[in-house]
C-alpha cells in the first residue's frame, strides 16, 4: 500500500508540471504576432549632402533595424558563447540548464544562476510584464515553445538583435556599434563585438560610457568563453583581450542642425507621411553641414556687433541728449530700442541647382526655435529693386540709361479720402539725371519710382509676373519693396540673377529611403526669366552695388560678389541678398515684433558684415571655389567715363552725343 501511495505521488510529482502547464497553455492566449509579424518602430536618419549624418529622429526607442543577413557571423558566435551555448539545439527551452540550476539556487539557498534561452530572453522583453511570480515563468516557457514552432532560429536571433536594449538609450545592436563605436556592424573588431553582446545582461551596469573597466572584463569573458569553445585561435584569442576600443558617449539625437531637422520635419508632413519618427527613414538633405555651421557663426556674428553698435548709439544718444536739456531743447527724444527683439536668418543656396546648403532661422535656436528663414514673412525694402531694374533691362534699357532723380508729389484716393505720398530718396537729396547703374546702385528710390513710370505700372506688373512673386500690390509701392516674403522665398527669385537668367525652386531634400527603397527623390524646377547676357548686365551692377555701392561692408577679399541692400521704412527690416559666382545667399535682420531697429540700422550695415563673414569662412572651407563670374557670349563690354559699361544684343551701346557725365546734377 505505501509502496503504491509512493509511486503515485512521484506520477503525481511527474505529471504535475505538465498538468499545469496544459491549465496555462488552454486557459489564456498566448499571442506572439508582435514577434511573428515584427515591425518595430525605427530611427530616421538625417544626413548632409556628404553623407553626415545631421541627426536621429525616433519616437521613444532609438533603434536601426539590421535584418539578419547584415549581422557577421562573430557577433552571433559571441552572443550564443556567452548566453546560451545549445540555442541551435534546444526547442525554446533548455530543461539540462534549468535542473543544473534550480540544484545550484538549492545549495546555495538562493538564485544564483539563471537558465534562460536566448528565445526566453526575447520573450520575457517583448511579451511579458516584469513581475516575479510562477504564472509568468509558466506563460515565458509556454510563449518560447510556440516562438519556437512559429519562426527559425535565424528569425528569432534577427528579433532578439533588433529588441533588445543595450543601453544608453540604445535599442538593437545595430543602433548601439553606431552609438558606442561609430561603426557599422561589418566594420566591428572581435572586442567590440564582445563589449556588445554583454551588454543586455545589465545594460547599466555593463555600460562602456559609465564603466568601462567593467565593461571591458565582462567582454573578456565573453572571448574567453568563445576560446574555450575552441571557436577562436590563440591569435585572436590574445589580441582580442589585449585590445582596448574608443567609445563614444554621444547625444542620442546627436542633432547638430536643428532648424534643418525641424524643417525636414515640416516638409515630411506635407508629402503626407506622418511615420517619420518611427519610419525608419534615410533622409539625404542639400545641406553641407560645415556651411551651416559657417551660417550660423556668421549670423551671431553680425548679430553681437549690432548690439555693440547700438549700445554705442545710445551713449552718443545720451550725450546729445544732454547738449539738447543745456541748450532748452525740448524736442530731442532717446529712441526707444528693444534689443531684445532683435533677430535674424540665413538661407544659402547653390546657385545653379536650388540645393539649400545652409538654412539658420535664428541667432539662437535654444532661445528661438522659430525658423525666420521659411516662416517669417516681411518686406523686402530696396532688396526687390533689382526686380524692376532687369525687367526694364530685357525691354533693352541699359547701365548707361538715363533716369530721371527729381522728387515728385503722387495724388491717389483711399477709402474715399484724397491722399498725396511724397517718396524720398534715403540721403534726402536729387541727382537730376543719373544712370541706371548708379541709380540701383546708390539705390536710388526716386530714380526708381520715375523708371516704373518710364516702364508703365501696367506692362511691369505683366513682366513680373515671370519671377514668380507673390502678393505684388498694384501700385506705385512696388518700387520700394512693399510685399512680403520669406528669406527663402527671396532667395529663390535671386536665383534668377545668379543663374544667369534662370531661376531655381529651392529644394532641401535629395532623397528619402526605406528598407532600401527609395520613396522619394527631387524633382528640378526651374523657369526662364532673362537671357544669360541680360542677367549678367544685372550682375555687373549688383557687383558695383557691393564694390562701391550701398552693399561695401558685404565685400570679401579674393571673390567677385553681387547683390542688394534692403531697408524698410523706419528701419524695420534689413536685408543683403547676394551671391557668388556659385553660391547665394539671403541674410535678414529685424525686430521679432515688428518694431523698428535703431535709426541707423540699415541692410548694408546690419546683415552686409553676415553676408561677408559667411563668404570668408566659404573660401576657407573651400578654396578651390569658383570666384569670378562667367561673361555670356554676347555681351559688349565699353569703357565710359573710366568705368566699364556692358552691352549686348538688347540692351544696345548709346550713340556716342548721347553719353554724359552720370554725376551730373540738373539745377530745378
Amino acid at each position: 500500500m505505501i509502496k503504491k501511495i509512493f509511486i503515485t505521488l512521484i506520477l503525481l510529482g511527474f505529471l504535475s508540471p505538465f498538468a499545469i502547464l496544459a491549465y496555462y497553455y488552454f486557459n489564456y492566449d498566448y499571442d506572439i504576432s508582435s514577434l511573428t509579424e515584427y515591425h518595430p518602430a525605427q530611427t530616421s536618419r538625417i544626413y548632409d549632402k556628404n553623407g553626415e549624418k545631421i541627426a536621429n529622429i525616433f519616437d521613444k526607442q532609438h533603434r536601426y533595424y539590421a535584418p539578419f543577413e547584415e549581422i557577421p557571423p562573430r557577433i552571433i558566435e559571441a552572443l550564443v558563447a556567452i548566453e546560451d551555448t545549445t540555442f541551435f539545439e534546444h526547442p525554446g527551452v533548455n530543461f539540462d540548464a534549468i535542473f543544473r540550476a534550480i540544484i545550484k539556487d538549492i545549495k546555495a539557498r538562493k538564485m544564483v544562476e539563471g537558465a534562460s534561452t536566448i528565445t526566453q530572453q526575447l520573450v520575457k522583453n517583448k511579451l511579458l510584464t516584469r513581475e516575479k511570480k510562477l504564472s509568468r515563468k509558466i506563460k515565458e516557457l509556454i510563449y518560447s515553445f510556440k516562438l519556437e514552432n512559429a519562426l527559425t532560429k535565424e528569425q528569432i536571433l534577427e528579433r532578439y538583435l533588433n529588441e533588445i536594449y543595450f543601453g544608453h538609450g540604445y535599442y538593437g545592436v545595430k543602433t548601439a556599434a553606431d552609438g558606442y563605436f561609430h561603426k557599422k556592424l561589418a566594420d566591428l573588431t572581435l572586442k567590440e563585438m564582445a563589449i556588445l553582446v554583454g551588454l543586455p545582461k545589465a545594460p547599466s551596469t555593463y555600460a562602456p560610457t559609465k564603466n568601462y573597466e567593467i565593461s571591458m572584463g565582462r567582454a573578456n569573458r565573453v572571448i574567453t568563453r568563445m576560446y574555450t569553445l575552441g571557436w577562436i585561435d590563440d591569435t585572436t584569442f590574445e589580441s582580442a583581450l589585449a585590445e582596448s576600443p574608443t567609445v563614444y558617449d554621444d547625444t542620442l539625437t546627436q542633432n547638430r542642425a536643428p532648424f534643418i531637422v525641424d524643417e525636414v520635419a515640416r516638409r515630411f508632413k506635407k508629402m503626407g507621411l506622418d511615420d517619420l519618427k518611427t519610419g525608419g527613414y534615410e533622409i539625404y538633405t542639400t545641406v553641407d553641414l560645415r556651411l551651416q555651421q559657417a551660417g550660423r557663426e556668421s549670423l551671431q556674428y553680425a548679430y553681437n556687433l549690432a548690439l555693440k553698435r547700438i549700445e554705442k548709439y545710445k551713449v552718443k544718444e545720451q550725450e546729445e541728449l544732454k547738449k539738447a536739456q543745456e541748450r532748452g531743447d525740448t524736442e530731442f527724444q532717446l529712441q526707444d530700442v528693444n534689443v531684445s527683439q532683435l533677430n535674424g536668418a540665413l538661407v544659402s543656396l547653390d546657385s545653379k541647382t536650388g540645393d539649400i546648403l545652409a538654412l539658420v532661422g535664428s541667432v539662437d535656436y535654444k532661445k528661438s526655435s522659430y525658423n525666420r528663414a521659411t516662416q517669417g514673412k516681411r518686406q523686402p525694402g530696396s532688396a526687390f529693386k533689382p526686380f524692376i531694374y532687369q525687367v526694364a533691362i530685357d525691354l533693352g534699357y541699359s547701365g548707361a540709361t538715363q533716369l530721371v532723380d527729381i522728387a515728385k508729389t503722387y495724388e491717389y484716393e483711399k477709402n474715399g479720402e484724397e491722399m498725396k505720398w511724397r517718396p524720398k530718396n534715403y540721403e534726402k537729396n536729387y541727382k537730376g539725371l543719373i544712370t541706371l547703374r548708379e541709380a540701383l546702385i546708390h539705390s536710388r528710390n526716386l530714380a526708381t519710382i520715375n523708371l516704373v513710370n518710364d516702364i508703365g505700372l501696367a506692362e511691369l506688373l505683366r513682366d513680373l509676373k515671370k519671377f514668380h512673386i507673390k502678393n505684388i500690390p498694384n501700385d506705385l509701392s512696388i518700387s520700394l519693396g512693399t510685399m512680403s516674403m520669406s528669406p527663402l522665398e527671396l532667395a529663390q527669385y535671386y536665383t534668377s540673377f545668379s543663374n544667369y537668367g534662370t531661376q531655381v525652386v529651392p529644394h532641401l531634400i535629395l532623397s528619402i529611403d526605406k528598407n532600401n527603397e527609395t520613396v522619394y527623390e527631387k524633382e528640378e524646377l526651374s523657369y526662364f526669366i532673362a537671357k544669360p547676357t541680360q542677367s549678367f548686365i544685372m550682375t555687373t551692377i549688383l557687383r558695383d552695388v557691393v564694390n562701391r555701392g550701398t552693399g561695401r561692408r558685404a565685400r570679401v577679399k579674393g571673390i567677385e560678389l553681387a547683390g542688394k541692400t534692403g531697408t524698410t521704412n523706419n528701419n524695420i527690416d534689413g536685408w543683403f541678398a547676394g551671391y557668388s559666382p556659385t553660391i547665394e545667399t539671403v541674410v535678414w535682420f529685424g525686430n521679432d515684433d515688428n518694431s523698428p531697429m535703431y535709426k541707423r540700422e540699415t541692410g548694408g550695415r546690419i546683415a552686409g558684415p553676415a553676408f561677408a563673414n559667411y563668404f570668408r569662412n566659404v573660401l576657407r572651407l573651400y578654396p578651390q571655389v569658383k570666384r569670378k563670374f562667367d561673361v555670356p557670349e554676347g555681351i559688349i563690354e565699353v569703357n565710359m567715363g573710366g568705368r566699364k559699361e556692358y552691352f549686348s544684343d538688347i540692351s544696345k551701346p548709346p550713340r556716342s552725343e548721347q553719353i554724359s557725365d552720370p554725376q551730373e546734377e540738373l539745377v530745378f
